[in-house]
């Protein structure tokens, strides 16, 4: 029985000759750009690979091992029409169906087992979470079909027979870099009803509208303010706000198309702004899907700062079991004991590594990451992911990594300014220079600091422990393509911190 394997784009070649090696691929689809720029150079490393079938038209070059034929889409489309009256045999329910190679933010990626049973019980349960879906639906696809989430999304959307348009993280809205100014996105061409995003997509999204509505006029900006906290006091009471929606809401709602009727957040915690905007604004309910490539639900046990006998909530690490937890890591059988476990009862769990707090109506909290708490030098526990999700959203930054080393007293951070709010503040300070300059310069550096700390986002939700002592600017943006951050765009903490070395050396007092 044949089987799908998953691997992203944005690997490094390493990376992905040990996905291909490791689950024997004999069989690669990809574009005739991955073709030259990825798998060329690792083709010697793969001897098990016979096929590359190219999908956007066929390759003119013919330097391939012998071993190797390349076929175009549309050779292996006619094929598979001539062979379309050949007995098919079915999968077992504990087949493995795909191989999906986790985007890891430590090491090597795991190739996670999911069987044709985990994909229908994690369909079956989605389905069921959105009302009235059907045929008359339209779901935007623009995140890779690697990452679990646009992959359940866009079955779970088959399954009920609905429409499903692609488009990409550069054409999704008029505004996007790779659409001609005048032109129309992704979004108002296909007017979705239904999208998938990581919050990344969703706070880039509020930035934009918050920093349009900063150049209002007085009456205009007014006129918003009002709306929106109308709006947020009737849907806390349950009621609709239609005529504010109509009125004031409508440009917005435009941006992804204006029939937006459901919007999942995946991949990596929102923050509670952004959800509260993207609800207000879009007219629409915003659902934080909570899963995992290795499953998809919730349980919680205990953890090291946090115990499930906490008053008033319980805490502790969340587990998850039922039919929707995977097979384990494909021959990884030291990690796959490692995350998962089965119980006295018999019961399969999978550890998510994430901490969560039970509240008195049933809701589950996602309220911290195993590998994000830090123990400061005075016995201090310090939630990185806190810190990034309490500053993340000021202006000033456009994304943040925060940093401590237990042998320290503070806490410091790494923060891609925005250009442009940088840009205002060095006026406001008589500091000229390029955005390169302006990042490099210390008086810079203390003022965002200064920012930062000030800021009610710090005062409301940080000790004064956790907010950074110190920070570096950086002027690189962190994308997949850099290798700083994985494509759902969650940070990966081991490689910013090989990346930035010296900075943290030089920011604890070293070199």
């Amino acid at each position: 029985m044949g089987k799908v394997v998953t691997l992203y784009s944005t690997l490094g070649g390493s990376a992905i000759a040990h996905g291909l090696n490791e689950t024997e691929v004999t069989h690669i689809i990809t574009s005739k750009e991955l073709l030259q720029t990825k798998l060329k150079s690792i083709l010697p490393q793969v001897p098990l690979l016979r096929h590359i079938i190219i999908v956007d038209g066929s390759s003119t070059t013919t330097e391939y091992p012998n071993n190797i034929t390349v076929h175009s889409m549309t050779a292996v489309q006619a094929l598979g029409a001539r062979q379309a009256n050949k007995q098919q045999s079915s999968p077992l329910p504990y087949d493995i169906a795909v191989i999906m190679y986790t985007s890891g933010s430590t090491g090597l990626p795991k190739g996670v087992m999911i069987s044709h049973s985990n994909i229908i019980a994690g369909i079956t349960g989605m389905a069921q979470r959105i009302p009235n879906l059907g045929e008359t639906d339209t779901y935007i696809g623009y995140l890779p079909l690697a990452h679990v989430l646009e992959l359940s999304a866009e079955l779970v959307c088959m399954s009920r027979g609905c429409r499903v348009g692609y488009s990409s993280p550069q054409t999704l809205s008029d505004q996007s870099t790779k659409i001609k100014k005048g032109s129309k996105g992704d979004a108002s061409e296909l007017q979705p009803t239904l999208m998938a995003a990581v919050p990344e997509i969703m706070d880039r999204i509020y930035k934009n509208v918050m920093s349009k509505v900063a150049t209002m006029s007085p009456v205009q900006k007014g006129l918003f303010s009002l709306a929106y906290n109308y709006k947020m006091k009737q849907i806390m009471r349950g009621y609709s706000t239609p005529l504010c929606d109509r009125i004031v809401f409508r440009k917005v709602r435009k941006l992804l198309g204006g029939k937006m009727r459901v919007l999942l957040s995946g991949g990596a915690p929102l923050s509670a702004a952004t959800q509260r905007f993207m609800n207000i604004c879009f007219c629409c309910p915003v659902g934080q899907g909570y899963g995992l490539t290795e499953t998809c639900g919730a349980g919680t046990i205990t953890e090291s700062g946090y115990f499930n006998t906490d008053k008033p909530c319980p805490r502790g690490e969340i587990l998850i079991g039922g039919s929707n937890v995977t097979m384990g890591y494909y021959k990884n059988q030291r990690k796959t004991k490692e995350d998962f476990l089965v119980d006295k009862n018999g019961q399969r769990w999978f550890c998510t590594g994430d901490i969560g707090e039970f509240h008195s109506d049933g809701c589950l909290k996602i309220i911290d990451r195993k590998k994000d708490l830090v123990k400061l030098q005075a016995g201090e526990y310090v939630s990185l992911g806190k810190v990034e999700a309490a500053l993340k959203n000021l202006p000033i930054v456009d994304n943040i990594c925060a940093y401590a080393n237990s042998d320290q007293s503070y806490v410091i951070g790494f923060v891609v300014p925005n250009q442009k709010e940088l840009v205002r503040l060095a006026e406001k300070k008589g500091v000229l220079g390029s955005f390169e300059s302006l990042c490099n310069n210390p008086v810079m550096e203390k003022e965002v600091l200064r920012v930062l700390a000030e800021s009610p986002a710090a005062a409301d939700t940080l000790e004064k422990f956790e907010v950074p002592a110190k920070i570096r600017l950086v002027s690189e943006p962190w994308t997949p393509e850099t290798g700083l951050v994985t494509d759902a765009f969650k940070l990966k903490r081991k490689e910013l911190k090989s990346h930035y070395q010296e900075d943290i050396e030089r920011m604890y007092g070293g070199k």
